[in-house]
């Protein structure tokens, strides 16, 4: 708003400049000297117009809620145009009379009625104008609010699902972690016992996060880390894990648990279903303004995908039904998350890679 004042204020004074130019440009053709008296004129208007233009709006602004309804609007601005009719003249014309009488001279006019009707219909054609633009300002500013009132709507309620989302995650996760846990109790209580431990780190990875839904990548990596040693520990003989992660990148803003549950549906959709051992990829690397999440495993297949390499799976049906099995709610949840973080900026794939592997890839936008 503050903006806009001083566009505005700028433009009224350019206004009068060039009535002051053009009037003295008229005088200069008739007259070699008295400079002073078209600035006088035109000066005197600008001065007079100014005022009122400014007690005008002093006290109509109380009235500015009613922009939405404009003809009651401007009934309120209309009770101004008599005192537009009845003031202009005395304060033009007396500051006019009274420099000429300052410079020893008498100020010659028509009379008063004929100056009155012609004043005064300038005055009306004036009076509207700046009616009609203050409208327009006022309505733009509403729109604004309008629009930011919207957004911040908007805005709470992309915090509201992202919460829930979040919250949703945290049990799914616990509820995973504790089941294969619960899977060595009976069978290996040492390796049970060191699967706790793990994953005490990992919740209190999780506590150090608290609420939020953005966090740096180095922050994401640690959370993964605790559950790939946690996974790995409960298939040390089935699984090898390697990672491949650009240190620049670590100060990265990633969704919170946003690898994690790709990774997750490896163990569930190929680990879980062959005693063969699998090799996992995790990796983070830059591709121009974007950031690359990938969770790669070399024996994974997408049902009903037609293998080719380093090619996208066939159709969103084949990406559904991955997603759909156990650890379906992981990826179904981190969908909704990206959609509500970035919107279209945000890309989720899976790949189907030949002779067989799945790349699940994440990418988002990191300007750091």
């Amino acid at each position: 708003m503050h903006r806009t004042r001083t566009v505005i204020a700028l433009a009224w004074l350019l206004f009068w400049l060039l009535m002051i130019t053009t009037s003295v440009q008229e005088y200069l053709r008739d007259h070699d000297h008295g400079l002073w008296k078209p600035v006088l004129w035109e000066g005197s208007s600008a001065l007079t117009g100014t005022l009122l233009l400014l007690a005008q709006r002093h006290f109509t602004r109380r009235y500015d809620h009613l922009i939405d309804a404009p003809l009651r609007w401007f009934a309120r601005q209309l009770v101004w145009l008599p005192v537009y009719w009845l003031a202009f003249v005395p304060v033009a014309f007396g500051i006019r009379h009274a420099v000429y009488a300052w410079a020893g001279e008498p100020y010659p006019h028509g009379g008063w009625a004929g100056i009155y009707l012609y004043e005064d219909i300038k005055m009306t054609v004036f009076f509207f104008i700046f009616a009609t633009i203050t409208f327009g300002v006022l309505s733009f500013h509403a729109m604004l609010d309008e629009k930011l009132r919207v957004e911040r709507a908007n805005a709470s309620l992309r915090e509201a699902q992202l919460l829930r989302l979040s919250q949703q995650m945290q049990p799914h996760f616990l509820f995973n972690a504790l089941n294969t846990i619960s899977s060595l109790m009976y069978s290996d209580v040492a390796r049970a016992d060191a699967m706790l431990v793990q994953l005490s780190d990992v919740l209190r990875a999780t506590l150090d996060v608290g609420e939020r839904h953005l966090v740096p990548l180095e922050m994401e990596l640690r959370l993964l880390r605790g559950y790939a040693a946690l996974m790995a520990e409960r298939f040390s003989d089935r699984v090898s894990i390697a990672w491949q992660v650009d240190d620049t990148l670590l100060a990265c803003a990633v969704p919170v648990m946003s690898m994690q549950p790709l990774l997750e549906n490896v163990f569930k959709h190929t680990v879980e279903k062959r005693r063969q051992p699998t090799a996992i990829t995790l990796s983070v690397q830059r591709q121009q303004d974007m950031l690359v999440l990938r969770v790669e495993d070399d024996a994974g297949l997408l049902p009903a995908a037609t293998p080719a390499a380093g090619g996208p799976a066939a159709g969103s049906a084949a990406n559904a039904d991955r997603s759909a099995g156990a650890g379906g709610i992981g990826v179904r949840n981190l969908r909704q998350r990206l959609a509500a973080l970035y919107g279209d900026q945000a890309a989720f794939d899976l790949i189907q890679l030949s002779p067989a592997g799945v790349r699940a890839e994440v990418r988002l936008p990191c300007a750091s």
